[in-house]
């Protein structure tokens, strides 16, 4: 078995620097006007200096152009594809089609991620892109382990699987700030919306504090809770999962660097000294984590054993 490749979210090109200490493998950014949910905003000439700094370090660089994009961005849209061809990004991670027929129609080489966020649910999906050109398909957050290990099992592109960070529950394009209606009709109170930061939909009955922003690309909403798989990880090891992810979006910089430490330590133990070294460690990682998790964000493993339910 080889090692899972460690993705990671910067926020910034000095937190990369950060990020290559902790272990990281492989690192997503973009500007919002092409992906979505973005730790950080790095604009052309910032992923052309992110790049250069990551390759250095033998690393690899994934530029997010998901976003939903109507007619009146695919300009945009082919001119960015044409400067990441320049730069040298080693893949574009797409959910639209229409990227598929930009990059075949610029003569673009760069390699294709499929994510298309909650519609990733099977292996025939990752199969059909594989044939269309992508290298690898990113799985919903919404699937169990026994569905993650049977796309796996069959699925003929590399496989990316989140273990760690926010999950986002809702999108629109609109602004709904104010106006957004949840659960059995109720208007819920949007905590800190002035400063348009900071912002949660706070469900009194339930005692939940959902995040929530509105960027470009429209509203989002995430989960009370945080992904935490940094205990769970032997099965996915064992099953050959490619990339393991750790979204850090509407994190701090530090707790970013703390958790991609954490999980380097994870895969090691496991890859380098056995099952059993991974075994006696994971909890210590697990109670490190714990103590740097904001207290409103409590942590669980998502989906994988139909823990979560919203």
């Amino acid at each position: 078995m080889k090692k899972p490749e460690l993705l990671v979210t910067p926020k910034s090109i000095p937190h990369i620097k950060e990020l290559i200490l902790a272990g990281a493998d492989a690192f997503v950014i973009g500007e919002q006007q092409f992906g979505l949910r973005l730790a950080g905003e790095f604009s052309v000439s910032q992923v052309e200096e992110a790049t250069k700094l990551i390759h250095e370090a033998g690393k690899k660089v994934y530029v997010a152009v998901n976003a939903l994009f109507h007619n009146d961005r695919l300009e945009a849209l082919d001119e960015y594809l044409k400067e990441m061809q320049r730069i040298g990004v080693d893949a574009l991670i797409f959910g639209d089609p229409a990227v598929v027929v930009s990059v075949r129609e610029l003569g673009i080489t760069i390699p294709l991620h499929w994510n298309p966020e909650t519609i990733a649910t099977n292996w025939f999906q990752a199969n059909y892109w594989g044939e269309r050109g992508a290298k690898r398909a990113v799985l919903a957050r919404e699937l169990s382990l026994d569905e993650v290990l049977e796309i796996k099992e069959h699925a003929k592109p590399e496989i990316e699987v989140q273990v760690h960070g926010m999950t986002c529950m809702f999108q629109s394009k609109r602004s709904l700030l104010g106006n957004y209606f949840l659960y059995r009709g109720e208007v819920m109170e949007v905590e800190n919306r002035k400063e348009n930061k900071n912002m949660f939909l706070h469900d009194k009955e339930r005692k939940n504090k959902y995040p929530i922003y509105e960027d470009l690309n429209g509203t989002h909403i995430f989960s009370p809770n945080d992904m935490c798989l940094i205990d769970e990880l032997t099965e996915l090891f064992e099953a050959g999962i490619d990339s393991l992810k750790f979204d850090g979006v509407l994190q701090t910089e530090e707790y970013i660097v703390t958790v991609t430490n954490c999980y380097r330590q994870a895969i090691d133990a496991y890859f380098d000294q056995g099952e059993d070294a991974y075994d006696d460690l994971k909890n210590k990682l697990l109670e490190r984590i714990e103590i740097i998790q904001p207290k409103l964000r409590p942590l669980d493993t998502g989906f994988i054993f139909k823990e979560t339910v919203y």
